[in-house]
């Protein structure tokens, strides 16, 4: 009903909204255009950066991994089997991540 009766403020609003644009010369086209350019810079420039960085990084990566495999050769096997025997199964991973997602979706309920 509000939208069906107009008062004289609402009158003039919709009569300033009515006018012509003002002519700015594409002014504002090419602030768009410059914002738009600025926008793709700064989403590209990471992603770029990070794979530069990575080429950069593989080969001390490379070396680092051998010289660790190297080492692991060092470690008794009393403390690998120990530390295997101490990670949890996958049954009790999956039931963990399961509990978890309920419990999210439940929180999610209760605040609605």
């Amino acid at each position: 009903m509000a939208e069906k009766i107009k008062d004289a403020e609402d009158r003039l609003l919709e009569s300033l909204f009515d006018s012509e644009p003002v002519a700015d010369d594409g002014f504002s086209v090419s602030v768009v255009r410059k914002i738009n350019r600025r926008l793709w810079l700064r989403r590209l420039t990471l992603p770029i950066a990070a794979v530069i960085g990575g080429g950069i990084a593989f080969k001390p990566l490379a070396g680092l991994v051998a010289a660790l495999s190297n080492l692991s050769s060092l470690i008794p096997e009393a403390v690998i089997n120990s530390a295997a025997s101490s990670v949890p199964q996958l049954q009790t991973v999956v039931l963990g991540a399961i509990l978890l997602a309920v419990g999210l979706v439940g929180m999610r309920m209760i605040e609605e």
